[in-house]
């Protein structure tokens, strides 16, 4: 089997030096392999990626716009569900910008030997929490989450998060049943896939975890404003066209 490592990039030069020595120090004696999906980034991104990874474990796809996080993580979801030869394979998810808690991936995998098929790290989960971020991205998070859990009647408590650990046939089968594996661009995206999930009935588990912006060597990318818009749309979206 094989860990694939789907990571959409974007003016992350700064952070792979030590996004790269987290990797590696993960999961040691496993197959891994990494997938960095770069949206059209302005810095070295792509030339440090392929200085820091080696090509017989690693690709980067480039994209010629960019187009947000939603588009990345598809287009990669599609290359690995092409490329997999095993139902066993995992499938791992998270930022570029070391905000995500890699020491607790080997928790987030051991769930899977446990009939989950999708296990998320969890801020909102006991025990998980933040680290200098700013209050109001805390507030618009939490009212954010809240109102989700609220109208699609979930009790997942962090809905929004990069980091993730799939089972690939889950993937292959939110695939099947619905027109595209992820269709929103924007932030939203992980709502959207995570949506998808659930209404396949997938076992989900959360593992806490603390998201710590001091790891992180410059500021986040996402548009606060900017995704409040684009989950109020894509939940209209959901109200009046359904979900497919």
């Amino acid at each position: 089997m094989t860990y694939y490592f789907l990571i959409p990039v974007f003016n992350e030069s700064a952070n792979l030096e030590r996004l790269s020595g987290n990797l590696r120090n993960v999961l040691i004696n496993e197959d891994k392999y990494y997938l960095f999906i770069d949206d059209h980034s302005s810095d070295d991104t792509v030339s440090k990626l392929m200085s820091l990874f080696s090509p017989k474990s690693s690709l980067v796809i480039t994209k010629e716009k960019n187009t947000g996080p939603g588009d990345s993580f598809n287009r990669g979801f599609e290359w690995i569900l092409e490329h997999s030869h095993d139902d066993q394979d995992v499938i791992v998810t998270l930022e570029a910008d070391n905000t995500s808690d890699i020491t607790i991936l080997p928790e987030m995998i051991g769930f899977l030997s446990q009939n989950y098929n999708l296990v998320l790290a969890s801020v909102y989960a006991e025990g998980g929490g933040f680290d200098k971020s700013s209050l109001l991205r805390r507030i618009i998070s939490f009212i954010a989450n809240k109102m989700l859990r609220l109208l699609f009647n979930t009790k997942i408590l962090t809905l929004s998060s990069f980091y993730r650990v799939y089972k690939i046939t889950l993937v292959r089968d939110i695939r099947k049943n619905f027109n595209h594996i992820i269709s929103e661009n924007g932030f939203v995206c992980m709502f959207e896939i995570l949506l998808k999930a659930i209404r396949l009935d997938a076992a989900v588990k959360e593992v806490p975890m603390v998201l710590n912006s001091r790891n992180r060597a410059d500021k986040s990318k996402m548009k606060v404003l900017k995704t409040m818009f684009q989950y109020v749309r894509y939940i209209l979206k959901l109200i009046f066209k359904g979900l497919n």
